[in-house]
């Protein structure tokens, strides 16, 4: 009201604040959280400002970010040379040059709206970083900014200037609605109305049914939406595997070939942190087992799943079933987070991204810093994954080798994934083990091969592997990842299928592949479910290569839905292996799935069969492993339970045959929940050594 109310000082100002909003994590260089301490000792308040934050009665007693346009940060808005009107030739081609201030105030904002209207991609610095922004619904301003981004598939983030805006585009259902209002203000995942007509251009979302939305949450962002009136994509401000930009001059430097223009503050950001993103389960009604407990140990029932935890969430702490030593749990490769542990709490760090770049390492350890420093943890042990060349691997040997720390504790990628869930479930040790279902894209096994596909039985004091998708070949590692078409060429040469079946389907260098296999060069072996999934995927034509992280199971999964019937799952065989390990063996799958294909059977109808399958395997596994140890509560983690079609054909089949569930609440499903898991799982082995 009083940012849009042209009466009020503080009228279209961009930094308006009371004590239950604005920035706060972000700012804060110390504790405790008193101005002096965060990025706005800057700015001295002004004589009205002051009389706000002295006042118990005011509603900005004491909010530390306070300030107004006489005393407060400001906004201005930068160019490039091509972009202002009457630039010359030689401006022209100094495309990635940025002038100097152009516009201050309001006439940034006014100019701003006026860029956005023509096209134009801004880069906007806002609470935790800087987002690039352009208009939703102009086809070439989303061309530009994917190919300029470098992300040529991968759905971008939509900011809405209203929930009835929203309305008309997507579901919304109150649990969602109640997410997109809340004060924490994730992206949350709809899925787009049919039969109309959406004014989204459908390269934001690409082959997607659904669309990742937000409503301003921050005053300037409020302006923008409101004076454009229309949807903006509001992306992260970064290229493609890097970390956001932070600071002014990183953007000027990192975003100017990605920008037409920059909107700029000078209140200072402390700690980068990236959009959160949250997706509500297939549930009309949350069933009374699918419980977690807040860290102040309340037990709460929800349908709604963290699937990036960042700004809204973290650094919320964890309550863990057990009192902790003080450690520091690394984290794994891709969708990086690193918990600290003190007392009963868990610190799960916000979203860092894939560790894979000096640019993300950076990141990782300044937040570590923040952390460290601002909960007053000193680590006394370490502990990462098992795989020897992960960076966060070497990162703990270095971080124990410089802290005079033992030599980091190593925890097994998906048994940390169990882990997680257990202790993002508030399960205390006594109540015993359970049945661990983890299903992602890959993780280093115990033996050496490539895990994804995992039944377990223990708890935080060690687990078993009851059963596991069997092995077949991965040629070429990340090339195969990259190349589904790969794995499906390796699958059906492991299992027998004829070399030229089905015809047409293979690209030239196939026939490379499978000799590849057979003289085992650069071949590893995978269980993995999410390769499984991008097999099938490349076999049915729907994705052969990808350019984003579980691109081909994503866009099978949207075949999928557009095909709901009671069809029976394909064949699948359940052996028992040598060492005692189930496994369930695919050769009748994939034969089901080539004759299909062969009769000309609709790709999206063999695409739901593919996930009904999928949830039959998870159900006759998990009552196998019951009747042999009595065990009824499965816990179910790993990036392949975000797949909504597989939870909403698996969880009722489970619940039928009497089975508790646990899943993820308050850490992702992905790998974003591993270093939960490393951190619980170290604590109980380090009480057994003492």
């Amino acid at each position: 009201r009083e940012l849009f109310d042209p009466a009020d000082r503080r009228y279209r100002y961009p930094f308006i604040n009371c004590t239950n909003c604005g920035p706060r994590f972000t700012i804060i260089v110390d504790i405790p959280y008193d101005r002096p301490k965060t990025t706005m000792r800057a700015f001295p308040l002004c004589a009205d400002c002051r009389a706000e934050y002295e006042n118990p009665a005011d509603r900005r007693f004491h909010a530390q970010p306070n300030a107004c346009p006489v005393c407060g940060p400001r906004v201005w808005l930068s160019e490039k040379a091509s972009q202002r009107e009457g630039g010359t030739a030689r401006e022209q081609a100094a495309h990635h040059a940025i002038r100097d201030t152009q516009y201050t105030n309001e006439a940034s904002l006014l100019r701003a709206k006026e860029l956005l209207e023509s096209g134009a991609i801004l880069a906007i610095k806002g609470l935790g970083g800087f987002h690039l922004a352009c208009d939703a619904t102009n086809p070439e301003a989303v061309r530009r900014l994917r190919q300029q981004k470098r992300r040529p598939h991968k759905p971008f983030a939509v900011m809405y200037p209203t929930l009835d805006a929203v309305r008309a585009a997507c579901e919304v259902s109150p649990e969602e609605a109640a997410l997109l209002t809340s004060p924490q203000s994730p992206i949350v995942l709809l899925k787009r109305l049919r039969n109309t007509q959406c004014a989204i251009v459908n390269a934001v979302a690409p082959n997607q049914h659904t669309l990742g939305v937000m409503l301003p949450y921050t005053p300037l962002h409020h302006i923008l939406l409101r004076d454009v009136g229309r949807p903006l994509v509001m992306t992260s401000g970064n290229a493609t595997e890097e970390p956001i930009a932070r600071d002014n001059a990183e953007a000027l430097r990192r975003l100017a070939p990605l920008a037409d223009a920059f909107l700029l503050h000078n209140r200072d950001i402390y700690a980068r942190y990236d959009d959160s993103v949250v997706q509500v389960l297939p549930f009309s009604e949350a069933p009374s087992h699918f419980t977690f407990y807040t860290s102040e140990n309340e037990k709460r029932e929800s349908v709604a799943q963290l699937v990036r935890r960042a700004r809204g969430y973290a650094p919320f702490p964890i309550r863990l079933p057990f009192a902790t030593r003080p450690l520091l749990a690394v984290g794994p490769l891709l969708k990086n987070t690193f918990t600290l542990t003190r007392d009963q709490f868990a610190f799960v760090s916000q979203h860092i991204g894939d560790m894979e770049n000096l640019e993300t390492l950076a990141h990782y350890e300044a937040a570590l810093a923040t952390y460290r420093h601002l909960f007053r943890i000193e680590p006394e042990w370490v502990v990462a994954d098992m795989h020897p060349d992960y960076l966060t691997t070497r990162f703990a040997q270095e971080y124990a080798r410089e802290h005079c720390l033992p030599a980091p504790l190593q925890v097994q990628h998906h048994e940390a994934h169990i882990a997680a869930c257990l202790a993002d479930n508030g399960r205390a040790l006594e109540a015993g083990p359970v049945i661990g279902v983890a299903l992602d894209g890959t993780g280093y096994g115990r033996d050496g091969a490539f895990w994804g596909g995992e039944w377990f039985v223990g708890s935080y004091d060690g687990f078993r592997r009851a059963a596991q998708l069997e092995y077949l070949p991965l040629p070429g590692g990340d090339a195969a990842i990259r190349h589904p078409w790969r794995i499906a060429v390796a699958y059906l040469h492991a299992l027998g299928a004829p070399d030229d079946y089905p015809r047409g389907f293979y690209p030239q260098e196939s026939v490379l592949i499978r000799q590849q296999i057979e003289h085992d060069l650069n071949v590893s072996r995978t269980s993995s479910m999410g390769r499984l999934f991008d097999a099938v995927s490349a076999l049915l034509g729907v994705r052969q290569t990808t350019t984003y992280e579980a691109q081909a199971a994503i866009e099978l999964e949207q075949v999928a839905i557009e095909s709901r019937g009671a069809l029976s799952p394909y064949p699948f065989d359940l052996v028992e292996g040598e060492d005692g390990v189930m496994v369930v063996q695919l050769a009748p799958l994939f034969g089901a799935l080539l004759d299909e294909i062969g009769r000309g059977v609709a790709v999206s109808e063999i695409a739901w069969r593919f996930h009904r399958t999928v949830a039959e395997m998870i159900t006759q596994v998990c009552e196998r492993i019951r009747i042999a140890t009595g065990l009824n509560t499965v816990a179910l983690s790993g990036g392949v339970f975000q797949n909504q079609l597989l939870l909403e054909l698996a969880l009722p089949q489970l619940t039928a045959q009497g089975f508790e569930i646990l899943l993820h609440r308050q850490v992702p499903p992905n790998d974003g929940g591993i270093s939960l898991g490393q951190a619980a799982l170290a604590q109980i082995l380090l009480d057994g050594e003492r």
